[in-house]
């Protein structure tokens, strides 16, 4: 596995490397392709960043063996050492039917949510659009395909607008750093023009609810009365 590292830095590894090491445990890893992530001291999962900041993708280390698999799903040692700091209050859990689209969602500060998101059956597409105004990536988004087998996650930070489509039924899980709060939800609409998403779902199911969200320029105006969202 070669030296320890300090948190932070980089290094790439390669997935048959890996493999070989918990072989000689009786385990095996799912194969993964060797990636850039940023590596931390924990080695149950690794973090991989995006073009956005905060915005980043967990990969879990999956073992397997003649029972079946193991895999932790949130180390909050792992995450800390990364600088992701905060304290999940509520996990929200949904099952979708294939078709099913549901976003985009956020709340405005104060109660704006981080959300650390995992498929834990099926495949989705996983999209996050920056909505913070002063970011240099307002209004970029990110896409993720959140695949049950591989076990991926996503935290989507605060700041951010965050919708899925499920490829397959699937069932999604989050955990939230902020609760629930009525008056402060608001979202974009899925088929914004100016967003141009991708879903890759020709003719997605969508809520009556999900259909009246307002466009990204309707949000923008929204976000001018707003309070700076927290980096």
């Amino acid at each position: 596995m070669g030296a320890k590292l300090q948190a932070g830095t980089e290094k790439i590894f390669p997935a048959p490397i890996f493999s070989l090491f918990l072989y000689g445990f009786g385990l095996k890893s799912t194969a993964l392709p060797a990636l850039r992530l940023t590596q931390n001291t924990n080695r149950s999962m690794q973090f991989k960043t995006t073009t956005l900041a905060g915005l980043t993708e967990v990969l879990p280390t999956i073992f397997e063996d003649e029972r079946g698999i193991f895999l932790e799903t949130y180390n909050q040692q792992a995450f800390e050492e990364n600088g992701l700091l905060f304290d999940f209050v509520q996990d929200n859990h949904s099952w979708s039917r294939k078709g099913v689209l549901r976003g985009l969602h956020c709340q405005h500060p104060p109660y704006a949510q981080g959300k650390l998101v995992r498929c834990i059956s099926g495949k989705v597409i996983d999209v996050a659009v920056d909505i913070r105004p002063d970011s240099a990536t307002f209004g970029q988004h990110e896409t993720f395909l959140l695949d049950s087998l591989q076990g991926n996650m996503v935290y989507v930070p605060e700041g951010f607008a965050h919708g899925f489509v499920a490829l397959e039924d699937a069932i999604f899980a989050y955990k939230c750093t902020n609760f629930y709060h009525k008056s402060s939800e608001s979202g974009i609409l899925w088929n914004d023009p100016d967003l141009a998403i991708d879903w890759n779902v020709a003719k997605p199911i969508v809520s009556e609810k999900d259909l009246k969200l307002p466009s990204f320029k309707e949000l923008t105006r929204q976000l001018t009365a707003q309070p700076v969202w927290r980096q």
